[in-house]
């Protein structure tokens, strides 16, 4: 392995450095998290998906209610 200097590590810094411009000049601008991960509202399979969701839960709020009362 090379002997670590302070030449050394500023030449990888500097390597680090110029491909991290080069990726960031590619990566597009950030957009919110639903666009991202393809959850929206607008469409039919998201409705029925949250709908789905939310009976689950219901379901399971009902089952621990029902064995906190026996």
């Amino acid at each position: 392995m090379p002997e670590l200097t302070l030449e050394a590590l500023a030449a990888r810094l500097a390597l680090v450095e110029q491909k991290l411009s080069a990726l960031t000049a590619v990566v597009p601008p950030s957009r919110d998290w639903r666009s991202v991960v393809g959850i929206s509202d607008d469409n039919e399979f998201t409705r029925a998906m949250l709908a789905e969701i939310e009976a689950h839960s219901e379901a399971e709020r009902q089952a621990a209610l029902r064995e906190d009362g026996a």
